[in-house]
């Protein structure tokens, strides 16, 4: 099934919405701060992979995407529960009336 464009227009909107919203979340912020910093230690030393400072760097990515899929998640789920509330509340009056 293909979506109309007009839909398709909707939801991409919702999407860069939801990614700019995210993208500034503080929490998220500071989750990827902490990245950054032990990303930067890994240039100390010289086999990186075997550095405490790269288990350090992985650990922080990993949560950092971690809490982005999260909101982003979480964020689709509302919205497709409001989009489902929405659908149902405008058709159950037309079923009633079909019936009536």
């Amino acid at each position: 099934m293909k979506l109309p464009p007009w839909l398709q227009q909707a939801i991409q909107a919702r999407l860069d919405e939801v990614s700019a919203r995210i993208e500034h979340d503080p929490v998220l912020s500071r989750v990827r701060e902490e990245k950054d910093e032990a990303f930067e230690g890994l240039f100390a030393g010289k086999d990186i992979e075997q550095t405490p400072e790269y288990a350090e760097w992985e650990s922080r990515l990993i949560i950092s995407r971690g809490v982005e899929n999260e909101r982003l998640y979480m964020q689709g789920l509302r919205d497709g529960i409001q989009l489902t509330v929405s659908l149902l509340g405008v058709s159950m009056p037309e079923e009633i009336d079909t019936k009536a």
